[in-house]
């Protein structure tokens, strides 16, 4: 009786594990990484910027079709070992769909997707799969396609959900990426942030209505351009509804921070911090913005239950001179230890950017060079995020929902609900984490 008593319990203790809140999920991630130019790029020969939704012959180029090598198992495994926990795969979908009518995907480019998102969860790592640099979707926030758009993007989603329905809780949806009027990064009128909103719960419904994992997977929706002001109640941005008894337990709002952008992204500053005052080239963005900028973020949507996440973040490798690069590069090192750190002490989930770009100047993002053996170029930025993770840990508040694992050593494991803590010995890790599964 003893025996099937403990069962129960560590079967119900595997399946609340299996299905944790969006907060509970990013709280794992100590450090996410972007692979970024790769699934999000245009096939061979279309323009990037096109609103054209095709399946070119040559569409499954589109993969290396910027430069960069296929993906393979031992780049992820490269990732892993070197510290990194989550990866966000930036998707484009539009030159893979065979039908515009229905939006269904090509199945040979869903099987390659799968077989990336396997690599990741063959490390135990989370992962996030969205839609990105779709034009005709992220380029036409206005009421004259407000209606096509969102029926196109609830069948994608709804081809999308359902291709992945059986995948376990490490894999997250992110319904859109960086929403805004062609070469136009100010803030949204009305309408442009009113067809944001509704693309966010159109995402949602569709996911959900395919059941499964589904119905209470982690899903990620985004602000307007993915910015912090543009994603406060002030600015019109709505909060999607989830389904019943879902509440907001299972979704995170998203955005992204290049934030100075003249340190990060511009390249013309070259340090950051308070302490750094007195170099020239200096940001006048300091520690203090980034927090007052997270903490915005956390009382706008931690908040009232929703997970928060970076989507990207880095800094692009720049320096004046030779002799000024080592300073330089330390000073990126306490950024993104500050960064990380800042992030996780309230929970979100950060994933750096690497597009696989090195030099110095815009655009120099890349960490692991894909072309030889996933070396890490930048090892102030790596030694940075891996500091920051080793220091913070965030506990989210206590569910009623899910018991809080005390304890997991060798085959014991103790477990608590409520007032109650449960020794569940001889189990063994593989026999629990078999339970679960993807």
């Amino acid at each position: 009786m003893r025996k099937n008593c403990l069962s129960i319990i560590v079967l119900w203790a595997v399946a609340a594990v299996a299905q944790p809140t969006a907060r509970e999920w990013n709280a794992a991630v100590r450090a996410g990484w972007n692979l970024g130019n790769q699934m999000e790029c245009p096939a061979p020969g279309q323009n990037n910027e096109g609103y054209d939704i095709a399946n070119p012959a040559n569409a499954l180029n589109a993969e290396t079709a910027w430069g960069n090598p296929m993906v393979t198992k031992a780049m992820i495994d490269a990732v892993k070992a070197a510290g990194f926990d989550a990866v966000r795969i930036p998707v484009r979908w539009q030159h893979h769909i065979t039908d515009e009518a229905t939006m269904s995907v090509d199945a040979a480019w869903m099987n390659r997707l799968k077989e990336i998102v396997g690599y990741c969860l063959d490390n135990d790592m989370r992962v996030i799969i969205n839609t990105h640099h779709d034009q005709w979707l992220e380029r036409r926030v206005t009421n004259a396609y407000k209606t096509e758009n969102n029926r196109r993007l609830g069948q994608l989603w709804t081809n999308i959900a359902t291709a992945f329905r059986d995948y376990d809780y490490r894999l997250a949806f992110a319904g859109t990426n960086e929403v805004h009027m062609p070469n136009n990064w100010n803030a949204p009128t009305a309408e442009n942030q009113a067809v944001q909103n509704a693309y966010n719960q159109t995402f949602v419904d569709a996911v959900r209505a395919t059941g499964g994992n589904n119905a209470k997977r982690h899903l990620v929706v985004q602000t307007y351009n993915t910015s912090i002001d543009f994603g406060l109640r002030s600015n019109g941005f709505i909060i999607p509804t989830d389904v019943a008894g879902n509440g907001n337990n299972y979704m995170s709002v998203e955005f992204h921070y290049y934030t100075p952008w003249d340190y990060c992204g511009d390249a013309t500053s070259y340090y950051w911090g308070e302490s750094y005052k007195g170099n020239a080239k200096t940001s006048t963005s300091t520690e203090k913005n980034m927090r007052q900028d997270f903490e915005r973020a956390a009382k706008a949507w931690s908040a009232v239950g929703l997970g928060v996440i970076i989507g990207e973040w880095g800094i692009t490798d720049h320096w004046d001179n030779a002799m000024n690069m080592p300073s330089i590069h330390t000073n990126m090192t306490y950024y993104c230890k500050t960064l990380t750190e800042e992030a996780l002490s309230r929970g979100f989930a950060a994933f750096v950017w690497d597009n696989n770009a090195f030099g110095n100047g815009q655009e120099k993002f890349g960490i692991f060079d894909r072309h030889q053996g996933m070396t890490v170029k930048v090892s102030w930025i790596v030694s940075g995020i891996m500091n920051g993770a080793a220091t913070n840990v965030h506990v989210p508040a206590a569910s009623t929902r899910t018991p809080a694992i005390l304890c997991v050593s060798g085959r014991r494991l103790i477990v608590k609900r409520g007032d109650k803590n449960y020794d569940l010995r001889g189990y063994a890790d593989t026999e629990m984490r078999g339970r679960v599964g993807r």
